[in-house]
């Protein structure tokens, strides 16, 4: 009889290697909804311009887990007056294990984003239409050409500055 080694073979309690990512928590970590010129504001006769910045933190919040926040301000304008602003960051935790060092900034500003997005997006559309204007769903952003974009311009500028200079 032939023994069968392998794919079969179990990995004992302790030994797993496999990489691991996982949304342990979500959650709104600050939200702020500015409506500075109510009342007048309902009586304006123009549309919104509407601005909105994003930005993207991360932190090491424990052993093997990190807190990724999105922020997202949102400011609507009519002429001269600002019809409302919104102040939001929206965070989760992400436990990571057993993924290269060099794996984790492209989860961390990547992918993780792109999991909290859609839940950052509702609140904000959520407290915009609570303070009586039209809800404003933004569209989707592609997280990943965004990092990618943006390493490639630190590497750029990187290989420009002199040797010598830090």
């Amino acid at each position: 009889m032939s023994e069968e080694t392998g794919a079969t073979e179990m990995l004992g309690n302790g030994q797993d290697n496999l990489p691991q990512v996982a949304l342990i928590a979500q959650y709104v970590k600050d939200l702020s909804f500015e409506n500075p010129s109510a009342p007048g504001i309902y009586q304006a006769p123009e549309q919104p311009q509407i601005d909105v910045q994003f930005n993207i933190g991360s932190q090491l919040a424990g052993e093997d887990v990190y807190e990724v926040a999105l922020k997202i301000e949102i400011k609507a304008t009519q002429g001269e007056l600002t019809s409302y602003v919104v102040d939001l960051v929206y965070a989760g935790l992400f436990g990571i294990r057993n993924v290269p060092e060099e794996h984790i900034p492209v989860f961390l500003f990547a992918e993780a984003p792109r999991l909290l997005f859609p839940f950052a997006r509702r609140v904000a559309a959520d407290a915009i239409r609570d303070g009586n204007f039209p809800s404003l769903v933004l569209e989707p952003i592609d997280f990943g050409a965004l990092y990618m974009q943006q390493a490639q311009q630190q590497q750029e500028l990187a290989e420009a500055q002199p040797a010598g200079e830090a």
